[in-house]
């Protein structure tokens, strides 16, 4: 059905009764036509909105401080960009670095121990200092003839297991004082055994300070120990005379201490050849 100027048809035998029909149709297809004016209008002015940011962004400041501005066809391509670096990668050896020298090596054999073997090597200072405890230096001797340096059994031992010498210090605190003899022998094994063979002891060394201890019928503590091609001893007790027993707390521990720092000195002796060693250019 369509409509002229002159108003809606009234269908065939123009009668007077509208068509309701028609009317309907023709009011549905104007508003679908004017939602589709609404959504295009939408999707124009979007898009528009769209290119003004783009455009924005393309044109904006690219140059820092220097204020130029760059468009898309000004960027660089992706040939453009910097290649891979052509530098030789780090290479690594296959071969495993030698261990580092072990310290006890360079004590248990006169062969490689060529460190001095004297008294200020073992024993330096006037006095020595074990945590809060300060003990006093007495007399020092160092002789060749180590049988001289003992009593008992001990001389005999020490000769037959090849000792070279033998070094001696005292220490004092407190009205206790305690000697330690250094043993020193061409290998570990000499050592070891003349500490596990050991009978009598050490001698005390009395001077500088000390008055004689240990000495006729008195009651001492004696220690036998070797480390590398050392083996030491130790005597100790009262320079008062009194005999030391198992309650002797203050006589266990100047023995302690002087038997702890002699087998740190014989260590540190190592410690130092193999440093020297490690630093050493390979020949």
């Amino acid at each position: 059905m369509s409509f002229g100027q002159g108003g809606p048809s009234w269908g065939p035998g123009e009668s007077r009764t509208p068509d309701w029909a028609a009317l309907a149709e023709a009011s549905a297809a104007r508003g679908r036509r004017k939602k589709w004016l609404m959504i295009g209008g939408g999707a124009l002015a979007t898009a528009a909105v769209a290119a003004i940011v783009a455009t924005a962004v393309i044109t904006t400041d690219g140059g820092g401080a220097s204020g130029s501005d760059k468009n898309a066809s000004e960027l660089p391509a992706p040939a453009d960009l910097p290649s891979e670096t052509s530098a030789p990668e780090p290479s690594f050896s296959s071969v495993a670095p030698p261990p580092p020298p072990d310290p006890k090596d360079y004590i248990a054999d006169e062969k490689k121990d060529k460190a001095p073997v004297d008294v200020n090597a073992f024993f330096p200072g006037k006095k020595l200092t074990m945590g809060d405890r300060v003990y006093a230096k007495g007399a020092t001797a160092r002789t060749a003839n180590c049988a001289a340096t003992t009593q008992g059994a001990l001389g005999s031992i020490l000769e037959n297991n090849g000792c070279d010498q033998v070094i001696r210090a005292t220490y004092s605190k407190g009205g206790v004082a305690v000697t330690v003899g250094l043993a020193v022998f061409g290998t570990e094994a000499e050592a070891r055994k003349a500490a596990q063979q050991a009978s009598g002891g050490v001698a005390s060394l009395s001077g500088s300070g000390v008055p004689t201890f240990c000495r006729g019928g008195s009651v001492c503590r004696r220690t036998a120990n070797s480390y590398g091609r050392y083996a030491y001893f130790t005597i100790g007790g009262y320079t008062s005379g009194k005999n030391v027993t198992t309650a002797s707390r203050d006589a266990y521990k100047v023995g302690d201490d002087l038997t702890d720092f002699t087998f740190r000195q014989i260590r540190h002796r190592g410690e130092v050849q193999a440093s020297a060693a490690a630093g050493a250019p390979v020949v």
